[in-house]
């Protein structure tokens, strides 16, 4: 059998689970509005690797911009908890589950790098 890559994906948590999800971890600070915990699916909710508030009030503010974003919230993640993710994602698949309407300029899509940049 060939060596096969997990993959680090994202999704909004709003969408149905897949069976090829893997681990699912939701990577916002605040649980999703509307969604009851049991139909989330979430295997893991490492708050440690969410962004901080005032960063988040920031980048939705008029001021804030995707890639200065991207620098901050680069610097506030959390060591241990980022470590765990990279692990996680060298052995299965890890889907990074957020509420962001637009996830492809949101942290989870800077996490997935931050992830995918330690296998590299």
């Amino acid at each position: 059998m060939a060596a096969h890559t997990p993959a680090v994906r994202v999704r909004r948590v709003y969408g149905a689970p897949s069976p090829d999800d893997g681990v699912r971890v939701l990577v916002d600070r605040l649980r999703p509005r509307g969604l009851a915990k049991a139909d989330a699916h979430v295997d893991e909710w490492p708050k440690a690797l969410t962004p901080s508030t005032e960063l988040r009030h920031w980048y939705h503010g008029p001021e804030g911009a995707y890639e200065e974003f991207r620098r901050r919230y680069g610097a506030e993640l959390a060591a241990p908890a980022l470590a765990r993710l990279k692990d996680l994602a060298t052995r299965q698949t890890v889907t990074l589950l957020t509420a962001t309407k637009d996830p492809s300029t949101s942290h989870a899509a800077v996490l997935r790098e931050e992830i995918e940049g330690a296998e590299e």
